[in-house]
């Protein structure tokens, strides 16, 4: 069967078939026919070339659509990995704090400052630390209170954390602007 539903024809078939067609309805039944004939195959190519675009176009998509998806993967995997080191960084930065609290607790270590040699000299009377072996010879220090030494420990630890929380949102920043 043809593509459009007719039987094979042969060309004697088709012959005698003319001839009936121009003594039954002459060359005008004849020309219309032909006409007919040559419309529907112009249709059935259109609808075939039509079909065929379609499936380009489709297939174009599929695979723009493949595309936007892996890269929108590889984005959120690549979140998910600062993410995870951001965490990390900021629960080490914890943890040295509460460590570093615990041992201002315990006198393990006690904070002290610098002072300045003009103030000492003009009357401040604040001993230098000594070593545990001897006196000490080198800048004059003088130790912080214990409760002002956790005051001063615990803004370190709120800048800490705003720092690594700042660089959280820069590297997510740049990550999306990839």
């Amino acid at each position: 069967m043809s593509a459009f539903g007719l039987m094979p024809v042969s060309s004697r078939t088709l012959g005698v078939a003319v001839l009936l067609a121009l003594v039954a309805g002459g060359p005008a039944m004849l020309a219309w026919q032909v006409q007919t004939w040559r419309y529907e195959r112009q249709l059935a190519q259109t609808a075939q070339i039509q079909a065929q675009m379609l499936n380009h176009i489709t297939q174009a998509a599929a695979i723009q659509q493949k595309a936007e998806q892996d890269k929108r993967l590889a984005l959120e995997q690549q979140l998910s990995a600062s993410e995870q080191s951001h965490y990390r960084a900021l629960s080490d930065a914890q943890r040295d704090q509460d460590r570093l609290r615990d041992r201002l607790a315990t006198a393990d270590v006690r904070l002290s400052v610098l002072l300045d040699a003009d103030d000492v000299a003009a009357g401040c009377a604040v001993p230098a630390t000594a070593g545990a072996g001897g006196v000490d010879h080198g800048p004059l220090r003088a130790r912080l209170d214990p409760a002002h030494a956790q005051r001063i420990v615990a803004i370190t630890d709120e800048g800490d954390r705003g720092l690594i929380a700042l660089q959280a949102c820069q590297a997510y920043v740049r990550a999306l602007g990839r």
